[in-house]
């Protein structure tokens, strides 16, 4: 960006320049003066360009030097097969992780149990992880804080077509099915919370709904194609994908309003790694701030981003992307995984804890104020709106 204002204060510069040569030729005083009055205005111009250049360059270079250098720089990161992470994938294509000093792997694992594992043994320093997930490993004891966001709303359920004739039936068409489930998991909450809010019991017979238990999403997924199972929850980009080959969406969260707003997958890391290295975290989190600002500008090439780690058709991804079933944003979103918490808590899902020592949002509000101070618009300033009203 810089290079390019320095090509065209070089252009306005030489139009000067040229401006300046033409008064040489003979002229009436009128035009004399009105080229003189020319070159002065871009002259003036281009000292106005290179004082908001310079202006812009000492707000960046403010901003890094109270956040300071990145404390470790190559950075791993574990994400699932979902749509849900682009913040991730935009952030590596389109280089914003570089900006910030760090290399950065990004790995694909199957679930939540397998990501936790990987940040407690250190091969992972950042985890997409589901808010279920998170909150009943942290319960038990896990030291692993959450700092910012990924995905709100995004799942569903998804029923062979002999048993819905339409989309969006409602939980009622789940009654005597088999449902194929993951067991510490937002979709399994939420499909319990409509089922609880419709008075459906979960069980064996005609009126009640039998949840079978599976290791994973894609587990769950593939399940559909057994004689057993009628019908399978869903996260981006599996209802698409399910509509495709010809089943039905039962719901999609984002449609129920005991479902609205509700946190998905979060960003996952070591507490004590949140201490001892937090201006990482800080250079972590700026890339997926600039990633998500991208997302609101460039929708087709983040489409093609998104493509290189999750191998689907285009035409599915900008369903899942843009939608409206989900976003992809990473404020920390702390009032809405509060909210949750306390419903999986009467759901039995865990017991109660103190949450406030594994929820950290300074990481994320210095990200972001270093990028405000650089400068703003109304897609930042979104996100300073939005932190300051669910923090």
């Amino acid at each position: 960006m810089n290079n390019n204002r320095l090509k065209f204060i070089s252009v306005i510069a030489a139009a000067a320049l040229l401006t300046g040569c033409s008064g040489l030729n003979e002229s009436s005083s009128n035009e004399k003066s009105e080229t003189t009055t020319a070159s002065s205005t871009s002259a003036e111009k281009t000292t106005d360009a290179s004082a908001a250049e310079s202006a812009s360059e000492n707000a960046t270079e403010t901003a890094k030097a109270e956040i300071g250098a990145p404390e470790k720089t190559d950075i791993n990161i574990g994400y699932l097969n979902s749509t849900a992470h682009l913040l991730a994938f935009v952030a590596a294509e389109e280089g914003y992780f570089k900006e910030e000093g760090l290399n950065v792997t990004l790995t694909q694992f199957s679930s939540a149990s397998e990501l936790i594992n990987g940040i407690e043994s250190d091969k992972l320093d950042v985890a997409f992880i589901g808010s279920v997930p998170t909150l009943t490993f942290q319960s038990q004891g896990h030291e692993v804080s959450i700092f910012g966001g990924a995905m709100t709303n995004g799942h569903g359920y998804v029923i062979k077509s002999e048993f819905a004739d339409k989309d969006e039936a409602g939980v009622e068409v789940l009654k005597g099915r088999n449902v194929a489930s993951v067991k510490n998991s937002v979709q399994d909450a939420e499909l319990q919370i409509l089922l609880k809010d419709a008075n459906i019991e979960i069980g064996e017979g005609a009126d009640k709904v039998n949840i079978v238990y599976f290791d994973s999403q894609k587990d769950a997924y593939a399940a559909l194609l057994n004689n057993t199972i009628d019908a399978a929850s869903v996260y981006s980009p599996y209802a698409s994908l399910a509509k495709s080959q010809g089943y039905k969406v039962v719901y999609y969260c984002a449609h129920e309003k005991a479902l609205e707003n509700q946190p998905c997958c979060r960003q996952v890391a070591k507490t004590s790694a949140l201490s001892s290295t937090p201006n990482t975290f800080i250079a972590v989190e700026r890339a997926f701030i600039k990633a998500y600002h991208f997302t609101q500008s460039d929708h087709d090439k983040t489409i093609k981003d998104v493509k290189k780690y999750i191998d689907i058709d285009e035409e599915f991804i900008d369903t899942e992307v843009y939608g409206g079933y989900s976003v992809s944003s990473p404020d920390p979103d702390k009032k809405g995984t509060l909210t949750l918490k306390d419903t999986i808590i009467d759901l039995g899902y865990t017991e109660d804890y103190d949450i406030e020592s594994h929820y950290n949002t300074d990481i994320y509000k210095k990200a972001l104020d270093s990028i405000l101070a650089e400068g703003s618009d109304d897609i930042y300033k979104s996100l300073e709106d939005h932190f300051n009203k669910f923090e």
